[in-house]
């Protein structure tokens, strides 16, 4: 007897694109190469998904509900920290999900209900309304840049060993640049124990700026 294949549902859609977009980025996703990696063909994916956006927006959307939400009670600036490096953190993995996140088709209910906690955490914390929206805004671009940022030096790096890093530091004549220098041999160093993250020293900043603004 033939075996029989799993039914095809918007789920596993879904989740087979997800893992081609962490493989290969967006432009990984192709309907064709999405069935083929399904075991279908590319007219079985019509009768779970409109179209392409429609699946990238659904990936998005299934990486922005991992992200955890501020708690609404106790601390404030803790409750928004933690949101803020769970989001770095589940979009660290998926950095493809960034753009789309900044200037996708769709405004989804799961990247308003984020928007919409975090605004109301900081208008909570008593911060005026105009600071509440800079704040946010801060915060906001702060974990979006970064994550980008970071994903674009790793990828970059990656697969440099010191002694290459030495070599094309050597070649470009960084010893007139002193400060640059000791810049990147700090990037070289095995961070201290309980040394901050980058991330979490930057988003710090924000939060500790953002509380001593409002008591000014």
């Amino acid at each position: 007897m033939p075996v029989r294949r799993e039914p095809l549902t918007r789920a596993r859609v879904l989740q087979a694109a997800m893992d081609l977009a962490d493989d290969g980025g967006l432009e990984a996703i192709t309907m064709r190469r999405l069935a083929r990696t399904l075991g279908f063909e590319a007219m079985s994916l019509y009768y779970h998904a409109s179209s392409r956006d429609d699946i990238i927006a659904g990936i998005v959307d299934l990486v922005v509900r991992q992200i955890e939400l501020p708690d609404p009670i106790g601390d404030w600036k803790s409750a928004v920290r933690a949101s803020a490096v769970s989001a770095h953190r589940v979009l660290r993995a998926h950095p493809w999900a960034c753009n789309p996140l900044m200037s996708g088709p769709r405004v989804l209910p799961s990247r308003l209900r984020m928007v919409d906690a975090l605004l109301g955490r900081l208008a909570a914390a008593g911060l005026p309304a105009e600071m509440a929206d800079r704040g946010y805004h801060a915060i906001d671009s702060h974990i979006l840049g970064f994550t980008l940022w970071e994903a674009g030096y790793t990828s970059a790096l990656r697969d440099l060993a010191p002694a290459e890093l030495s070599r094309i530091v050597a070649d470009l004549g960084l010893d007139a640049y002193p400060n640059l220098l000791e810049h990147v041999a700090f990037h070289e160093c095995v961070p201290r124990p309980g040394q901050k993250a980058a991330f979490e020293f930057g988003l710090d900043l924000i939060l500790d700026g953002l509380e001593q603004a409002r008591d000014s």
